[in-house]
């Protein structure tokens, strides 16, 4: 049983077709977790940030230096977690970008070049009928 040319086209192209859709959900499956790690983790630093600071004003029973003193060591430590989430939070973000981009452009020479085997093989059916 012989196919047709457009047969074989049509074939060919939902193979390309599932064949790119699996390459991009394998590419695309660590980026949702460094997404929400990005988005996430400044979130924890400023929870962190707001119960130090929540801490930092106790009674104080000595002379007003000495209680402001102890207020501005605690605030400093307070702003710690906020310091850390955004360390976290900057690497995944320009990582995710990174990432997305090159699947953006990987995606492109996946197009070009089953549009170009789709190119030849036409050229080569039309040859072949020739």
């Amino acid at each position: 049983m012989s196919l047709s040319d457009r047969e074989v086209l049509d074939a060919v192209e939902r193979a390309t077709r599932r064949a790119a859709a699996a390459v991009r959900a394998d590419f695309k499956r660590g980026l949702v977790g460094l997404a929400m790690v990005a988005s996430v983790a400044p979130f924890f630093g400023f929870f962190g940030t707001v119960a130090g600071i929540y801490t930092s004003f106790p009674g104080c029973g000595a002379a007003w230096s000495t209680c402001m003193a102890a207020i501005a060591e605690r605030l400093s430590v307070a702003l710690a977690p906020t310091v850390l989430g955004l360390l976290v939070a900057m690497p995944a973000w320009l990582g995710y970008k990174f990432l997305t981009s090159n699947l953006e452009a990987f995606e492109l020479q996946m197009n070009n070049a089953s549009a170009l085997l789709m190119n030849y093989l036409s050229v080569y059916l039309s040859l072949r009928r020739a």
